[in-house]
C-alpha cells in the first residue's frame, strides 16, 4: 500500500542528511517531497506550493519548531507532524497545544513517520471523495453549523472558525455520535483511525482546544463534558440540516 503520489510532503529540518534520508524513503513510497532547512525556507515552499503535509522538527537552531507551528498554525490548517527527540510529555503535549496534529519521537523507524503521514491523507482522501459527491451533510448544534464536506465550523454569528484538521475530526465524531459517552479510544477510532502507538493525551489537549473555540466558558463547557473513569459526552442535541444536492 502507498501513498497517493499527489500528496505533498515538506520536510523542515536543519539536518541536511536527515532531510535527504526522508525525502528518499518517502518519494520511494509515492510521495511528492520538499526540503527546507529553516523557517524561512519553510514559509518560501508553503507560498510557492500547495503542501499537504508538513513534517517539522523542533530542536533547530534560530527560531525552534514550536515556534513555527504556531506561525503556521495561525494562517494556515495544513497538517502538522513534529520530530521530537524528547521521550517525555511536555513538547508533545505543547506541540499539541499550540496546533501540532501528531508527532514522532527521535530515533525512529521512516516506517513509523509513513504510517502517520498515511493516517493524515487517508483523512484528506475521505474529504476529497465526499467533495466530489452531489451530496452536503451539514450539522448544526446550539446554533453552530459543521459543513462536513467544505470541512468548514461557522459559528452562530456566522463567523469562520478556524480548526486544525485534528479539532475538525473530532468534533466530527460528537455530532456523528451526540449525547452517548465515548472512551478516549473510541474517539481515537472515530477521530483518527488507529494510528500506531496512539497517545491517549493527545485527546485530552484537543478537546481542550476545542472547548476553547466553541465553549462560551471552556472551564464550564456546555457541549462536551468529561465523565469521569470513562471518557467524553456531547451534550448537544445535533439536527442534520441538509443531505442534498450541492
Amino acid at each position: 500500500m502507498t501513498t497517493q503520489p499527489s500528496t505533498h510532503v515538506l520536510i523542515v529540518d536543519d539536518d541536511h542528511r536527515i532531510r535527504a534520508m526522508l525525502a528518499r524513503f518517502l518519494t520511494d513510497h509515492g510521495l511528492k517531497v520538499s526540503q527546507a532547512g529553516d523557517g524561512r525556507a519553510m514559509f518560501a515552499v508553503c507560498e510557492a506550493a500547495r503542501i499537504d503535509v508538513i513534517v517539522l522538527d523542533i530542536m533547530m537552531p534560530g527560531e525552534d519548531g514550536l515556534s513555527l507551528c504556531r506561525r503556521m498554525r495561525a494562517q494556515s490548517a495544513v497538517p502538522i507532524i513534529l520530530l521530537t527527540a524528547m521521550s517525555g510529555d511536555t513538547d508533545r503535549i505543547i506541540g499539541l497545544e499550540i496546533g501540532a496534529d501528531d508527532y514522532v519521537v527521535k530515533p525512529f523507524n521512516p516506517r513509523e513517520l509513513l504510517a502517520r503521514i498515511r493516517a493524515v491523507t487517508r483523512r484528506l482522501g475521505a474529504v476529497s471523495i465526499n467533495a466530489e459527491r452531489p451530496t452536503v451533510a451539514v450539522y448544526e448544534f446550539g446554533g453552530w453549523q459543521l459543513n462536513a464536506s467544505r470541512r468548514t465550523l461557522t459559528s452562530p454569528g456566522g463567523a469562520l472558525t478556524d480548526l486544525t484538521s485534528g479539532e475538525f475530526d473530532l468534533l466530527l465524531a460528537f455530532l456523528e455520535h451526540p449525547q452517548r459517552a465515548l472512551t478516549r479510544d473510541q474517539l481515537l477510532d472515530l477521530a483518527h483511525g488507529r494510528m500506531t502507538q496512539a497517545y491517549d493525551r493527545s485527546i485530552d489537549v484537543q478537546i481542550s482546544r476545542l472547548r476553547r473555540k466553541i465553549e462560551a466558558n471552556p472551564q464550564d463547557p456546555a457541549f462536551i463534558k468529561t465523565i469521569r473513569n470513562e471518557g467524553y459526552f456531547f451534550t448537544a442535541p445535533v439536527r442534520l440540516l441538509q443531505d442534498a444536492m450541492l
